[in-house]
Order: C-alpha cells, then sequence, then structure tokens
C-alpha cells in the first residue's frame, strides 16, 4: 500500500497543475490584467443588476417587456466601460495575485 500511494505521489507532482485552477493559459502580466477586467465586469453587472432591480421604472421613460430584456445587456454594457476604466480596483489586485500564484506554482 505505501508503494501504491507513494507511486501516487509522485504522479502528482510529475503531472503538475497549474497553481490556480483555469490560469494555465495566462502566460503574462497583459493576459492577467484582461482576465481579471472580465471578472471585475461580471462582478460589478450583478452588482447592477441588483441595484436597478430596486428601482421602479415610470411609464413615461421607461417600462414595458423591451426593457426588461435589454436591461441585463445594457447592465453588462456599463460593467465592461466601468472595469476597462479602472472600476472599483478589483482588476489591479486580481491580476497581481493571479501572477503571484503562477510563480509560485512554477517555483514549487
Amino acid at each position: 500500500m505505501d508503494e501504491l500511494l507513494s507511486s501516487q505521489v509522485q504522479n502528482a507532482f510529475q503531472t503538475r497543475q497549474p497553481a490556480v485552477p483555469g490560469t494555465a493559459g495566462i502566460t503574462n502580466a497583459q493576459q492577467a490584467r484582461q482576465v481579471a477586467e472580465d471578472f471585475e465586469a461580471v462582478f460589478l453587472a450583478q452588482l447592477m443588476e441588483q441595484m436597478m432591480g430596486e428601482t421602479t421604472q415610470s411609464e413615461m421613460f421607461g417600462g414595458g417587456p423591451g426593457e426588461s430584456a435589454f436591461r441585463g445587456m445594457l447592465n453588462e454594457e456599463y460593467a465592461k466601460v466601468m472595469a476597462q476604466s479602472g472600476g472599483i480596483g478589483l482588476a489591479d489586485d486580481l491580476a497581481r495575485e493571479m501572477l503571484r500564484l503562477q510563480e509560485a506554482g512554477a517555483q514549487g
């Protein structure tokens, strides 16, 4: 049993996984920044969905079946622009952390 466990551990180290799942394709700071911005945009879109869900629409300027269909897309576009313009600073920290974890995984 010890030999089996030992071979499994050795095999696990030989078939190295990325330090952070889903970040295997990130090889430089620019890619990390783009992934982090995309994540921040999704996060901001979710925040905006919650905020917009609490507001009431006046019938003169909004409402109707079209608005409910397109509100989510509008929030996503707002969120993308916000993230590209610096957003809430989440993308910077995420990109830095992804690169740090990648380097730690490559060294150890």
